[in-house]
């Protein structure tokens, strides 16, 4: 950790086989307040036997200090970090002969933020992309322009109508995106949810998983 660089040489925490043996290896990114042990426990929710799973512990719990709406500088050096934390951890993955349509990258909340952004500014194609209650970052009006194909990769987009920390157009305005992007996207949104992961969730994602490769 550097007051430029906060998030270097953050523990990463591991489930699944090793990952000579995965099929898919899956970068998870947990929400603000918790860590990587937390979300490894959705990693136990899935079926498929060859996942590997990697989440990554942000500084002090947090990947950023404010609103993933709020203007960009006032979250740094914290999401450019994060976003070198999944950069490298996507890369030293190419090194071990794992290539991008075998990573998937997902999270939750404040995780499903910076999936979401670390995939549309490093577009290809993955394994899968799934975010849970999140969505690009940026403030309302950002023009969003990104480059690159995520050339059919599948996207599950999953949120309340009424979360009190994404706003739905947001999610709507993600789906544009990764669309328009070339992504095939599976964009969910529950009526009246809490501010969680829902087993109806769980179930979409974990199909992603299991014909991921296929």
């Amino acid at each position: 950790m550097t007051s430029t660089d906060p998030h270097a040489n953050q523990s990463v925490l591991a489930f699944g086989p090793p990952i000579t043996e995965a099929r898919i290896v899956a970068v998870m990114l947990h929400g603000r307040g918790a860590g990587a042990e937390d979300i490894l426990g959705l990693a136990r929710e899935f079926t498929a036997p060859d996942v590997t799973y990697l989440a990554p512990q942000a500084t002090g719990r947090t990947w950023y200090p404010t609103s993933f709406l709020a203007p960009i500088p006032q979250n740094e050096p914290y999401l450019s970090s994060a976003l070198r934390l999944i950069e490298s951890l996507v890369a030293n993955l190419r090194e071990q002969q794992v290539p991008a349509n075998r990573i998937a990258v997902m999270g939750f909340s404040q995780g499903a933020c910076l999936a979401c952004e670390y995939a549309a500014r490093h577009a290809q194609r993955y394994a899968v992309i799934a975010a849970f209650s999140g969505g690009v970052i940026g403030p309302p009006g950002t023009s969003h322009g990104y480059s690159g194909s995520f050339d059919g990769t599948p996207v599950f987009l999953g949120c309340s109508d009424v979360d009190p920390h994404i706003p739905v157009e947001r999610v709507l305005e993600t789906a544009e995106v990764f669309t328009g992007m070339g992504a095939r996207v599976d964009k969910r949104i529950y009526p009246q949810m809490a501010h969680t992961i829902t087993k109806a969730e769980i179930e979409v994602v974990d199909a992603l998983l299991t014909s991921a490769g296929s």
